[in-house]
């Protein structure tokens, strides 16, 4: 049962003029329990029925005299505090999670309508490290949430596979490289290479005109360029897979930059004739003065394309291949004027449906300060902390819970997840800076928390012995305090996810995951479940199971197992 929805259709019933969903946006719930469990604020009916807002609520109050879902009702300065009837609420609420099971929390909003997601997108020949996980996890929750929210969502993974870094690759390799090295030690090799280019150039500018003359190439199909660009991508790929496979992150497409190539041609053609392209200096670009952007740069005076030129192309054929409904980019705000330019080209070209085009920006990462940079060596390779963090996951089963069966796999899941979690914990669009002691630290407001909450409650259940049955328990028992607290957190998971979706917040998840589990372990400790009563004993079971139901779901919309044991 929608209860915010109820309360405006039952208030607007009693209004005139007043339309129930505009109430139902209106609807709050009070910070302290002991207001209400819902509260309707009636400042905003006061001009339109030219009423004080105590006299609206006075006047509401009366109204609710025999209804049996409310226990009482209060108007308090202006606000319409409803207390809801604790049995029939936790029935209500504790039998639909367990109707649903792990589709608890979905719902059928998008309606089957796509919408590909562009994130991850890791640079070929380039190390996978910290400053790429946050596009692949925040992608990843957004693809899960949308999903689960009745979305067709399309994880598209646009590889940085093209542009003049290759010509810089072609050109350290054919200077320093060696096959058998590069077969041997992968992207770490190339890394290597591509380095030292950047070193070497700084003496001898030269290298730099080589390798754009090599990408120019490159683009014109000369193929010893081309064989050499292949096999760097078949051996950086190699390299991704294991990241997404321990990061469980799957992508329904890998069209990266060069899959627009043959694309592009097509698109500049329609800049012209559509005259938007400008020539300047050699170059073409689109102007956007008017719009007080610099130019979209679209080829350079050497002939080669730029971000602009594939992206225009990729936007038109994701519109073509999928008719999205919403077309997200998942990357860190400081492509924010990219994504500004890229939408006005499309709307300058005529396409309506730009507007359907979203940037989703995240914060930077920085490593104590200093920024990312791979070309200068100064990254934290992904593989190593996701290593340390399942080995750091593995000591302390090994101190905690040694018999423990299944502890490698265990220790994955704990140990990604801490990774994943602590990212996800933070607002998107906060910076941040990487701390090894913060990235490892499973103490407080974490993943291994949530989930060794899941793990006590299932605990609790194994050592019951008994079957939650839904139809016959008396779920109107749960009227304690923290029993009721813990089922109002479970209510309102269904909006959680959905605020989720609209803010493109994956966060807003994990910190209900957080107040869930704190919610759990206060009902764990101030009302026994195992000593309990017979139908009190079936009800808390019950409650506990609906937990378990819950957490899981939301671990898994943010992309995190949830183990029955730890």
């Amino acid at each position: 049962m929608n209860y915010k929805l109820w309360l405006a259709e039952q208030t607007a019933a009693k209004l005139e003029g007043v339309s129930a969903e505009a109430l139902a946006e209106w609807v709050e719930y009070p910070p302290n329990p002991e207001m209400g469990d819902l509260s309707l604020p009636c400042f905003k009916l006061s001009k339109q029925l030219r009423k004080a807002p105590q006299a609206i609520a006075e006047e509401l109050k009366g109204a609710w005299a025999d209804e049996p879902t409310v226990e009482r009702v209060e108007a308090v300065a202006g606000y319409l505090n409803i207390y809801l009837n604790k049995s029939a609420y936790a029935r209500s609420v504790v039998q639909a999670v367990l109707t649903a099971g792990d589709r608890y929390g979905s719902q059928n909003l998008g309606g089957g309508r796509k919408v590909p997601m562009d994130f991850s997108s890791p640079n070929i020949a380039k190390t996978f490290h910290i400053g790429h996980l946050r596009s692949t996890v925040i992608g990843n929750a957004l693809y899960r949430i949308f999903n689960f929210l009745g979305y067709e969502s399309v994880a598209v993974n646009h590889l940085g596979d093209w542009g003049t870094q290759f010509g810089k690759l072609i050109v350290a390799y054919k200077l320093w490289g060696d096959q058998e090295a590069v077969e041997r030690d992968g992207i770490d090799e190339l890394q290597r290479i591509y380095v030292k280019f950047h070193d070497e150039a700084d003496q001898k500018p030269e290298l730099e005109d080589e390798a754009r003359a090599w990408f120019v190439k490159l683009e014109q199909g000369d193929e010893e360029a081309h064989k050499l660009w292949r096999w760097f991508v078949e051996i950086s790929l190699k390299e991704f897979h294991k990241m997404y496979d321990l990061l469980g992150v799957k992508f329904d497409s890998y069209a990266g930059e060069s899959f627009y190539n043959d694309k592009m041609g097509a698109v500049l053609d329609e800049l012209k004739d559509k005259q938007l392209l400008v020539e300047d200096d050699g170059a073409l670009l689109v102007r956007l003065d008017e719009f007080n952007m610099p130019p979209a740069l679209m080829v350079k005076k050497d002939g080669g394309t730029l971000y602009h030129t594939r992206d225009t192309a990729a936007a038109i054929y994701r519109k073509k291949e999928y008719d999205f409904d919403r077309s997200l980019y998942i990357t860190d705000a400081g492509q924010s004027l990219h994504f500004q330019q890229l939408f006005k080209v499309v709307e300058l070209m005529g396409y309506d449906w730009a507007k359907q085009m979203n940037h989703v920006p995240f914060g930077k990462v920085s490593l104590e300060g200093a920024k990312l940079s791979t070309r200068k060596g100064n990254v934290v390779h992904l593989e190593e902390l996701l290593t340390k963090a399942i080995e750091k996951t593995r000591e302390i089963i090994e101190e905690k819970n040694p018999s423990l069966a299944n502890k490698d796999e265990v220790a994955r899941q704990v140990g990604v997840g801490a990774i994943v979690f602590n990212d996800l914990s933070n607002n998107r669009i906060k910076d941040i800076v990487f701390s090894w002691e913060d990235a490892l630290n499973f103490e407080g407001e974490t993943g291994p928390y949530v989930q060794y909450t899941n793990a006590r409650a299932n605990s609790v259940l194994r050592k019951s012995g008994e079957q939650v049955d839904v139809a016959s328990v008396k779920l109107e028992l749960l009227t304690a305090t923290a029993e009721t607290a813990l089922i109002r957190e479970l209510y309102v998971f269904k909006e959680r996810i959905v605020q989720a979706m609209e803010k493109l917040e994956p966060s807003i998840i994990s910190r209900y995951l957080v107040d869930l589990a704190q919610s759990f372990n206060r009902f764990y400790h101030e009302c026994p479940i195992l000593k309990a009563d017979g139908e009190l004993k079936a009800a808390r079971l019950a409650l506990t199971y609906a937990t378990t139901i819950t957490l899981k779901n939301g671990l898994s919309l943010i992309g995190l197992e949830a183990p029955q044991e730890m």
